[in-house]
């Protein structure tokens, strides 16, 4: 029998209270992993841990716009387990729904500071603590196809995930000659508790929205299958993968401008 994708290794999730981090949680626990669960929702985050055990998972409060707290994140997981060995830097908020010319500038700043601001933070301090202590690790990014292309998200979502992509893109070069890999994985419309409580939309009809839009038919994308990805990435099955953007959309950013009748 094959051991577990990721036995011995200690993983640090952001956003790990809900949705996609949550996910990960569960499947990088599976998979042999001891997690730190980070978030600022508390009571959410200790639920998680309760569900997986606290053998295997603990959680830790961090807001990742306040670099003080990160450190705070990082120190704490080495205190706890000894070691360091994945990143998912996955805490984001999506901001004003609102488009250029409406934009408030105030709430451009406060999403940058999560989204931007906070995955900086954490590649920074991950990074530095990975290069100290000689670990070649795994950082992973969450980015989303609002990075990729224009239009499919609200201006300031969508300048900061694309902003995500460049740090990852940069990081990479960075971290590369210590042996420390960094990628990103940017999803389609999941339906998680992020974007359906921004457009007060039900999970069911964001889902069918996805699915109707993407190339591939016949699937609905669900939190669990970006979890798959971090999985890969966090895993020594991605050992030569660097700096790369997975996008996991069904084909909607390759294929959705064709021409409809050509598909016919």
């Amino acid at each position: 029998m094959s051991k577990p994708r990721l036995e011995g290794k200690v993983a640090l999730i952001t956003g790990a209270a809900s949705g996609i981090g949550e996910e990960a949680a569960r499947l990088f626990a599976e998979s042999g992993a001891l997690t730190v669960i980070a978030d600022i929702q508390d009571e959410l985050g200790q639920q998680v841990v309760n569900s997986i055990g606290s053998q295997k998972c603990t959680y830790f409060h961090c807001n990742v716009g306040d670099e003080a707290q990160v450190q705070a994140l990082v120190d704490f997981t080495f205190q706890k387990y000894g070691a360091l060995d994945i990143l998912f830097s996955n805490a984001g908020v999506m901001g004003p729904l609102t488009g250029l010319l409406d934009l408030d500038l105030a709430q451009l700043d406060l999403t940058f500071a999560t989204n931007v601001r906070g995955v900086a933070a954490t590649l920074k301090h991950v990074g530095r603590a990975m290069v100290e202590h000689k670990i070649r690790g795994s950082i992973i990014c969450t980015g989303s196809v609002a990075g990729c292309i224009g239009g499919v998200g609200p201006m300031a979502y969508t300048a900061s995930k694309h902003a995500v992509v460049g740090l990852v893109r940069a990081a990479s070069v960075e971290l590369g000659k210590h042996g420390i890999r960094v990628n990103c994985i940017s999803p389609f419309g999941v339906a998680t508790p992020l974007p359906c409580n921004a457009y007060n939309m039900e999970p069911g009809l964001l889902e069918a929205s996805t699915s109707a839009m993407a190339s591939l038919q016949g699937l609905v994308l669900k939190a669990r299958h970006i979890a798959e990805a971090a999985l890969f990435f966090a895993s020594d099955e991605s050992l030569y993968i660097s700096g790369h953007n997975m996008v996991v959309d069904g084909g909607f950013t390759v294929g959705s401008h064709v021409i409809s009748q050509i598909n016919d």
